[in-house]
């Protein structure tokens, strides 16, 4: 049959499940895509063939017994390696755990392998996860299928890669900063930010292995768990799987996600918020997303220009106060306090990325509880605004996939319309809308640049309406197209 490492894990499924290929003959057709593509792009990082090769063997001999080990039975993906995978290296891109091997897998990739898959191996991250692009010193940099010059963006880099590139059928990927939605944009595949709070973290570094007991979860603000794929569909099959209270609530909690609100493209009331002087949006981004907009008014969406009644500068400023807060418990105690002087040496109304990162990260806890405050009150404007739309549709990011830079984080600059604009209040500002009020957003692919890049937009729903933002990308997927394959596609 054809090569199939272009289809969608729900078409491969159903190709294992009629029959139509064998899960063994399917995880070769990836095994060699890796050995062939990999070198260049760098997004496969570990690898356990053998293992991946027995138990896709046995998953063919269940069949042969009429037996199904679940919805993803036979179905070859890979693994961010900032989860834990039993037997296999867990370095989050940290050179002091490159000999971690954990002994359990991390609750969300223990959902998927119950499910059935065969994991084939790891994907490359940036060093703790902490980038918008994908290098570290255990690994190496990961590369733009698209353009391997460019970033496929982070920290999910390597698996955004990995499925542009052809080489897993579905991916688990976490968000906190848009580590799920700006790799996905950048390299032209979906990803869905999960509300949060609605699937385990358990086994998810950072924090550290250890910290935590397995029964308790890492209890990470704002950041979540979610999946990556080629189609919105795939996306929905693994939410199905991964979405369940932490352990210790398992006794008494169920999380049942509310059905999605409209099911018909032209019932779907659509808010539109494609541009803000707070954080421009590039024209070829832009263009792109508003010829997205265009295409499903005609198709008979409710769509208007929207936006929350909210500040964007301050939600802003309130998300780096509580996202990057999350490190300092880990940081040591030599680099926090060389940062709590400098904080100390930062005028209240320095809004500067760097200026308001260590303000976050140094900040006393009378201070988180007031960023917390105020928090709760921006989830109050937005459940205000989705009273009377459904979803929001806003860009990702405001940019396309850009070259690689290693240089100091607050140093670089990224070029939006022709003017240099600062790396950190660039790359992350979209995504932090809808990260600070816990929001899910999906992103899905919105079409190539005239520079042949792609870029997307991501849909923002009301907490806990996951299912219809998947459902809109789902019918955008149908009504628009969708995954295109990079050049080189063979």
């Amino acid at each position: 049959m054809p090569n199939p490492i272009y289809r969608s894990a729900s078409r491969l499924l159903a190709d294992i499940r009629n029959r139509r290929i064998g899960c063994a003959e399917l995880l070769e057709a990836f095994i060699e895509r890796i050995e062939r593509k990999n070198p260049e792009i760098n997004a496969v990082v570990t690898t356990d063939y053998e293992a991946a090769r027995r138990r896709a063997k046995a998953a063919d001999e269940a069949l042969d017994r009429g037996e199904q080990w679940g919805p993803l039975h036979g179905l070859p993906i890979t693994i961010k390696d900032t989860f834990e995978v039993a037997g296999m290296p867990c370095t989050a891109g940290l050179p002091a755990l490159e000999s971690y091997v954990p002994a359990q897998n991390a609750d969300a990739v223990q959902s998927l392998v119950d499910a059935g898959a065969v994991i084939i191996g790891k994907t490359n991250v940036p060093m703790a996860g902490n980038d918008f692009q994908t290098y570290n010193d255990v690994y190496g940099q990961s590369n733009n299928p698209w353009d391997i010059s460019r970033t496929p963006g982070g920290s999910s880099g390597g698996a955004a890669a990995a499925l542009a590139a052809g080489m897993a059928a579905l991916e688990l990927g976490s968000d906190l900063g848009g580590s799920i939605r700006l790799p996905a944009h950048l390299c032209g595949v979906f990803g869905h930010k999960s509300s949060f709070n609605v699937i385990p973290k358990q086994g998810h570094i950072p924090v550290p292995p250890g910290v935590f007991p397995p029964d308790y979860a890492a209890g990470i603000d704002v950041g979540v768990v979610g999946p990556m794929a080629r189609s919105a569909g795939d996306l929905v099959v693994a939410m199905d799987l991964l979405v369940r209270p932490d352990r210790a609530q398992r006794a008494a909690w169920k999380v049942n996600l509310p059905l999605p609100v409209k099911k018909r493209l032209k019932d779907f009331r659509i808010g539109l918020w494609l541009d803000d002087p707070f954080c421009p949006v590039d024209a070829a981004v832009g263009d792109l997303l508003q010829q997205l907009a265009d295409t499903l008014a005609r198709a008979g969406a409710k769509i208007e220009e929207s936006k929350p009644n909210l500040d964007f500068r301050h939600s802003h400023a309130v998300f780096v106060s509580l996202f990057s807060v999350v490190g300092s418990a880990d940081m040591p105690l030599k680099m926090y306090d060389r940062l709590a002087a400098e904080a100390a040496e930062t005028g209240k109304q320095d809004n500067h990325p760097r200026a308001l990162y260590i303000k976050g990260i140094t900040q006393s806890h009378r201070d988180w509880l007031k960023a917390d405050r105020e928090r709760q009150q921006l989830r109050r404007k937005w459940a205000e605004y989705f009273e009377d739309k459904d979803v929001l549709l806003c860009p990702s990011a405001p940019v396309t996939a850009f070259p690689h830079d290693h240089g100091k984080f607050y140093d670089r600059t990224l070029m939006v319309n022709g003017e240099k604009r600062p790396y950190g209040n660039t790359v992350y500002t979209w995504s932090g809308l809808a990260g600070v009020a816990c929001l899910p957003a999906t992103a899905v692919p919105a079409g190539l640049t005239v520079d042949g890049l792609p870029a997307g937009a991501q849909i923002v729903g009301p907490y806990l309406g996951d299912r219809t933002t998947l459902q809109l990308a789902m019918l955008i997927e149908e009504a628009a197209g969708g995954f295109v394959p990079p050049p080189e596609a063979s």
